[in-house]
């Protein structure tokens, strides 16, 4: 049986222009492991949130609703 070692694929949000504090995400692992990784994108081999694909789902929901206010 041979495995194939899926890497994650990262990318910022297009509304990360402002050149520094963004989080990244990597999609690409959803179909593979049912997971988003996130990490910061100022520290690329820092560590890594895997979070599972339907949690990340709510989160981003409820940030587009405004549901957790203003920063």
């Amino acid at each position: 049986m041979t495995t194939t070692t899926v890497l994650p694929r990262w990318f910022k949000s297009s509304y990360s222009s402002n050149g520094g504090d963004c989080v990244e995400v990597a999609v690409n692992l959803v179909a593979a492991r049912g997971i988003v990784p996130v990490r910061d994108s100022k520290i690329p081999a820092g560590p890594v949130l895997n979070v599972l694909s339907g949690s990340f789902v709510s989160l981003v929901t409820g940030v587009k609703a405004g549901q957790f206010g203003a920063v």
